[in-house]
């Protein structure tokens, strides 16, 4: 076989790990807060939303994927650039998902890519409009899906004044599994296309794919379509909890109602961004969500764990950018040194996120900080235990 062939076939691989971390890191988007309701079981809930996020492979198209596959200039696109920019953005996507901090894949992806464009070629390597279209949408979405959230809060207690239904009944339930299954396919439509980008950008460096006849696309093979999709369902599957138990338990206090409200925001950010072709943060748009709900509901948000999210929302391209450029000059080593030196941080790095793997939470523990199905049927409690000793909620 090829070598150069061998080589691209390895950097898929790595491009799927990278969809398989974006699967689990973000699996809390869709199912922290029927989880923290209890609307779905815990142990079922990554399942559920693993399902959605494959389904969006037969309806959506690739309007994201090019966004993220022009990045960088073509010209500037090689092995060493998707090595790098796909080594930084996994490594990030562990290294939050280690402490349970719900931080934005995208952003880890998009600013891998632009770390490495400038390691390759400097400043004109890479794309800046389709950057600006990427950070346009990173900024948007938190705020409209917090509006959203905040004036759904407001919806939903019009029906509960007209219904006389307390914060947990079964239909505000029904109502959070069905938002659910959205978000989890906004997160599928959304989030997948990012590999097949980053897939699609090395195979036409490589000539093994073609721009389409308008010149402005790139042709996505129908069998990268499928592997992204199914790569993010995988990682949704086997589920990241300390994400979730961040998201569903210690950013507020949520009812089923408010959790109603939380993934009205998150999908109406996500679905909108998506049908523009922006390769939006699906996190930042679930989260600010989660705090719109709190806030409009008057529970607020615990204000500590949102500046720590604010914190790894701020420092995720930065720190994603220069581990990729770091990654890159390893690559451009006397050839010895670089096998040496890359082969040796990519092992390091690999049995670290195996032993993370194996020593994490899982359902079953997150299911026991959950409130008591008594107390939620009773009404809302001040604030969730979760919550306490780790600043106001205001």
């Amino acid at each position: 076989m090829d070598l150069v062939l061998l080589a691209i076939i390895l950097v898929v691989a790595l491009a799927l790990i990278f969809d398989f971390t974006n699967g689990f890191h973000d699996a809390a988007n869709a199912v922290a807060t029927v989880v923290a309701t209890r609307a779905l079981p815990a142990k079922w809930a990554p399942a559920f939303s693993a399902f959605f996020n494959f389904v969006a492979y037969f309806v959506v198209g690739t309007a994201v994927a090019n966004t993220v596959a022009k990045t960088v200039q073509a010209d500037y696109v090689g092995l060493a650039v998707i090595f790098s920019a796909l080594f930084a953005a996994i490594a990030w996507n562990y290294i939050t998902w280690n402490i349970g901090m719900p931080s934005s894949s995208s952003h880890a992806i998009i600013g891998g890519l632009v770390g490495a464009g400038i390691a390759a070629g400097g400043i004109a390597a890479i794309d800046w409009s389709s950057v600006s279209k990427s950070a346009i949408g990173i900024v948007a979405s938190p705020a409209v899906a917090l509006s959203v959230a905040f004036l759904a809060v407001y919806l939903v207690y019009l029906v509960q004044k007209v219904t006389k239904w307390h914060d947990n009944h079964p239909v505000f339930k029904g109502a959070q599994v069905v938002s659910a299954a959205a978000l989890s396919f906004g997160h599928g439509a959304n989030d997948a296309q990012k590999t097949m980008g980053v897939i699609a950008a090395l195979m036409l460096g490589a000539g093994y794919t073609t721009m389409d006849e308008t010149g402005k696309n790139i042709v996505v093979p129908e069998w990268v379509a499928l592997s992204a999709y199914g790569a993010i369902a995988l990682g949704t599957l086997w589920g990241g909890w300390k994400i979730i138990e961040t998201m569903g338990l210690k950013l507020t206090t949520l009812y089923a109602n408010t959790g109603v409200a939380a993934n009205i925001g998150a999908v109406t950010a996500i679905f909108g961004a998506t049908s523009l072709g922006a390769p939006i943060s699906t996190t930042h748009a679930a989260a600010s969500s989660v705090v719109g709900a709190g806030i409009g509901s008057g529970k607020g948000a615990n204000w500590r764990v949102v500046g720590e999210m604010l914190l790894a929302w701020v420092v995720t391209i930065p720190m994603s950018a220069g581990m990729a450029f770091g990654m890159f000059y390893l690559t451009r080593l006397p050839t010895v040194l670089a096998w040496i030196a890359v082969g040796g941080v990519t092992l390091a790095f690999a049995a670290w996120a195996i032993w993370a793997m194996t020593h994490t939470i899982h359902a079953s523990d997150v299911e026991q900080e959950i409130l008591p199905e008594e107390l939620l049927d009773d009404g809302p409690e001040p604030m969730h235990p979760k919550l306490e000793g780790r600043g106001p909620v205001e």
